[in-house]
């Protein structure tokens, strides 16, 4: 693959894995003789494993964790009406503890 004149990557494929319980594959391959792997999702496959929801940037009640982590306390109630700054739940990860806080006024629906 050539991507600009005096710049060739060699990629070559060695092999793809069997499938995954959450309908992802690993790619073996080399780049450039070096050997590699990536995985990825198989839009073929039908994941044996429920997908979590993921915040869709687009719709300004969703909240997204700031962290990667365990919610170690909720504060709120599905119903329950909000408003922009109130105190959601902590997530806590390696010991440290961050607060998630309602970026708009509105109701917990989830």
């Amino acid at each position: 693959m050539e991507l600009e004149p005096g710049k060739t990557l060699v990629v070559k494929l060695l092999t793809v894995s069997d499938a995954h319980p959450d309908g992802t594959r690993t790619i073996f391959f080399e780049l450039n003789g070096q050997p590699r792997e990536v995985t990825i999702r198989d839009n073929a496959l039908r994941a044996a494993v429920q997908a979590r929801p993921k915040a869709d940037p687009s719709e300004p009640g969703q909240v997204d964790a700031p962290i990667p982590g365990a919610i170690s306390s909720i504060v709120v109630e599905v119903g329950q009406r909000v408003k922009k700054g109130d105190r959601l739940l902590v997530l806590e990860a390696m010991k440290m503890q961050s607060t998630v806080y309602a970026p708009v006024d509105g109701k917990m629906t989830k």
